[in-house]
């Protein structure tokens, strides 16, 4: 149960919901009680059991149930000499009626209330969690599934709203009906009450048994959701080569068996859930009999009981029994949200490595130079940097170049803070990034990255991105800029144009020019390209690299480039090996050298 007190922060702004909830619960159970008290003089008139009795008794504060034995056969005789049996009947039976007609409006009205309790905790926590993802580093998702994640936003959430409704249900409705209930029997017979209650312990002892290991069922059903919408994501994304390779039995074969197992980890988990109804109603029916019994000798041989009362006694202890199977159904249902809710709050309470400092600065512009200082960085054991120095002063294009695994991307990663260095500091105008604002930080930058990942909206709402208050003339201005206009315009619905599932609906190179478009657009100082034309072919290439070229007049750039073509009027080429700066320069110098970068130049020229 710990999970609640972590999930119930939550509710507080619904707090005033749960009160209502919990009023017309009361109310729903005081009233279902009444309902069946309500039968006693009914049947007391039907079996004609009460008193003769004229003389209105005097209320006697020390005898409370006496007095309503004697005020009931007051008003039956009374109301009989005066109206007739059959109309004192009537009154018994209105009477009846308009108490379990306040039980349901009561009832309805506590289900109103929670209605908006419930949604309201679903809405905030899957908030929170979408919040969360996105803040949390993108290290976090090389470990994790994205489909495992998914199931967390949806499956889960839903899992402990559902939970959550049961707690509520087993905190107030069920076992105030019960309180009640078992009031009014106490109230009709204590001796048949207190013999009942030696087998109420039997009875909870069998239920607890049957919800054993649910907790460790519902974990691996949910683990195993998980992984088969990780497997659906993957087969989404990668639909391509999977058709392309005749890979549609492999991946058919490797989703079946995720949902087998699910299809096991479900059967064993519900089948568990289910027995929960069966159990408590067959143990219930077992009091009963047992209370047929001994209710029956106390009515038939000891004449200790009436019948009236015997009668309206086992309907409040039929009475017990849904309220019975809704807390063995409820606390079932606890033990499912704790375990999905393990799973949320896993995400929920990890704590970002590349969070903001608690005084970390705002920085507003960029005026001199960015410095990666003796930096060493790795993504497991192996180092990807080490002892790494650049300098990157204001208006100049720097381009790293190297073999694939040489750290290019690492540097684009790391100065966009996407990573935090293990060693050394990397600085804008002389202040460690780490003590600045990740906001502010990335408002310093424009990102073109070799996938061009764009949404599924409208070509406008992809650009204006990083600029939401932009007008129509900046997006076009922007599209001109990155060669993108020529396409736009001819778009049967221009701006408004979706672009499909991940840009599906344009090519490679189209697909590229927005991304420009949308980097432009945003006007940042500071523009990282990382291998921004290395997926095109020749003529979008050439497209892409003029809106490049375009894009970088009067901008400090750090372009990543594969295509050396592309990086040759740069003001400086890095050349890296390994983690290592091994040659640097101009185009000129560094040909003229006739090293490293040389013969790499070579091998594309052949």
């Amino acid at each position: 149960m710990n999970y609640i007190k972590k999930i119930l922060r939550f509710a507080i702004p619904y707090k005033k919901y749960a009160y209502l909830n919990i009023f017309f619960n009361v109310l729903y159970a005081l009233f279902s009680t009444l309902g069946m008290v309500a039968l006693i003089p009914m049947l007391t008139v039907l079996f004609q059991e009460g008193e003769q009795l004229n003389e209105k008794p005097v209320f006697d504060a020390s005898n409370i149930k006496e007095y309503l034995e004697n005020y009931l056969n007051y008003f039956i005789t009374t109301t009989s000499e005066n109206e007739g049996q059959i109309n004192t009947l009537m009154y018994m039976i209105i009477l009846i009626i308009v108490l379990f007609f306040l039980r349901n409006i009561f009832s309805y009205m506590a289900m109103y209330f929670i209605t908006f309790l419930r949604n309201g905790i679903l809405k905030d926590v899957r908030n929170e969690l979408y919040d969360k993802i996105m803040a949390l580093p993108i290290s976090f998702y090389s470990e994790k599934r994205k489909g495992d994640v998914i199931a967390r936003t949806s499956a889960d959430v839903g899992e402990i709203q559902n939970s959550f409704l049961s707690v509520l249900e087993l905190i107030v409705k069920e076992p105030l009906t019960i309180l009640f209930t078992i009031g009014a029997m106490f109230f009709i017979s204590a001796k048949l009450t207190l013999f009942v209650f030696i087998f109420i312990p039997i009875s909870g002892f069998i239920i607890s048994a049957v919800g054993k290991k649910l907790k460790k069922h519902s974990e691996n059903t949910q683990k195993e959701q998980g992984i088969f919408l990780s497997h659906l994501e993957e087969t989404l994304g990668g639909l391509r080569v999977i058709k392309g390779f005749n890979g549609e039995s492999y991946f058919g074969n490797r989703f079946k068996e995720s949902t087998n197992r699910f299809f096991n980890f479900s059967n064993k988990l519900l089948n568990r859930q289910n027995l929960a109804s069966p159990t408590s109603e067959f143990l219930g029916i077992v009091i009963i009999a047992v209370l047929l019994w001994y209710g029956g000798n106390m009515v038939l041989t000891e004449k200790t009981l009436k019948a009236s009362a015997f009668i309206a006694y086992i309907g409040l202890s039929w009475q017990i029994l849904t309220p019975a199977k809704a807390i063995s159904k409820a606390s079932y249902s606890v033990k499912r949200g704790n375990a999905a809710a393990d799973r949320v709050l896993e995400i929920l309470e990890t704590e970002s490595p590349i969070a903001d400092a608690l005084d970390a600065k705002t920085k507003e512009n960029f005026s001199s130079e960015i410095v990666l200082k003796d930096i060493s960085f790795k993504y497991d054991d192996t180092y990807v940097l080490k002892n790494f120095s650049l300098k990157v002063p204001k208006g100049k294009t720097v381009a790293l170049v190297g073999q694939s695994g040489s750290g290019k991307s690492t540097i684009a990663n790391l100065v966009t803070r996407f990573y935090d260095v293990n060693e050394g500091s990397i600085e804008i105008d002389g202040e460690n990034i780490k003590s600045l604002t990740k906001a502010s930080l990335r408002d310093l930058m424009g990102l073109v990255t070799q996938d061009s990942i764009l949404f599924n909206e409208s070509i406008r709402n992809n650009v204006k991105l990083g600029k939401q208050d932009a007008t129509d003339e900046e997006v076009i201005e922007a599209l001109k800029i990155a060669n993108a206009w020529e396409f736009v315009k001819d778009l049967p619905e221009v701006l408004d144009h979706n672009v499909g599932d991940s840009g599906g609906k344009l090519s490679g190179g189209q697909k590229q020019r927005l991304s420009i478009a949308r980097a432009v657009l945003k006007n940042p100082p500071i523009m990282i390209l990382d291998e921004a034309t290395s997926a095109l072919d020749t003529e979008s290439e050439r497209l892409v690299q003029v809106a490049l070229e375009n894009m970088m007049k009067n901008r400090t750039s750090i372009v990543i480039a594969h295509r050396l073509s592309t990086i040759q009027n740069a003001d400086v080429i890095v050349v890296m090996q390994k983690g290592e700066i091994v040659e640097q320069g101009t185009h000129e110098e560094l040909i003229s050298n006739n090293s490293m970068y040389s013969k790499l130049v070579q091998m594309q020229t052949i």
